[in-house]
């Protein structure tokens, strides 16, 4: 089927249009987008410029998508923002185009983007990401696969949110919060492992009782870090989920909530 374009719409000549896409009134698409084949792009919405959506992308009404990075440094270069298949924006969120620290802003495919989130410069979130109503996140901000951040959270430019994580509602997370495991509060803290992101992910049991084993041997011991480290070389299996809450670890950046 041919796109469905509102005769109010305003759409670039360079615009690419895949099939089957439907763009409400007063929708604007700027220069430089890629819209593709059975995407959604609702009334008074706008694709400021340099938008990459996959295939049967929605993007909801008011929503701003490829703005200018809120960046003093940012020089007028060519960035993009790019949407992966599937993915939901509600109304009124806004996701700047990235800087040339990574030249791009990347959601993943299946993401659930609720109303009024903003995702500044360079932020990548992964595949099957959740980010509630009202979620703030800064710029360089990184969110692992299947991670759920609560409405009205905010986080710290450079945080990294592991995969399968969970950070409740109205928590300031300002440093990384490791995969498999929830978070919340001001200051926020761990509170666990994410056992029933975990189970409706359809973990194994083995696994699950392995990564308990992780979070109390480093978040409920008297061991410091390189003590706890070098205990799980030796005492938890090595199953890949343990392994990337290691790596995670090991690579922090701003530090890990405890």
């Amino acid at each position: 089927m041919t796109a469905r374009i509102h005769p109010t719409a305003i759409v670039s000549a360079d615009a690419l249009i895949g099939a089957d896409v439907e763009i409400g009134p007063f929708a604007i698409i700027g220069e430089g987008c890629t819209i593709g084949d059975g995407c959604v792009i609702a009334p008074r919405a706008m694709l400021e410029r340099n938008v990459v959506l996959g295939t049967n992308v929605t993007v909801g009404s008011g929503s701003i998508l490829g703005g200018d990075p809120q960046d003093l440094k940012f020089k007028g270069e060519h960035t993009i923002v790019d949407v992966g298949d599937g993915t939901i924006i509600r109304e009124y969120a806004t996701i700047n185009r990235g800087t040339t620290q990574s030249y791009k802003t990347t959601i993943g495919q299946n993401c659930f983007i609720m109303s009024y989130v903003h995702l500044a410069h360079d932020c990548h979130v992964g595949d099957g990401v959740i980010l509630v109503n009202g979620v703030q996140l800064a710029g360089h901000v990184t969110v692992g696969e299947k991670a759920i951040i609560s409405g009205l959270s905010a986080a710290h430019q450079f945080v990294k949110i592991g995969k399968y994580a969970f950070v409740g509602g109205c928590s300031r997370i300002s440093q990384d919060v490791p995969p498999f495991i929830k978070a919340v509060g001001n200051p926020i803290k761990l509170y666990g492992l994410n056992s029933v992101g975990l189970q409706r992910n359809n973990f194994p049991e083995e696994v699950v009782r392995e990564l308990k084993r992780a979070y109390r041997l480093f978040f409920r011991s008297e061991l410091n870090v390189t003590q706890a480290r070098e205990r799980a070389a030796t005492e938890l299996k090595p199953y890949a989920e343990v392994q990337e809450l290691l790596r995670f670890l090991d690579e922090s950046g701003r530090g890990v909530i405890v």
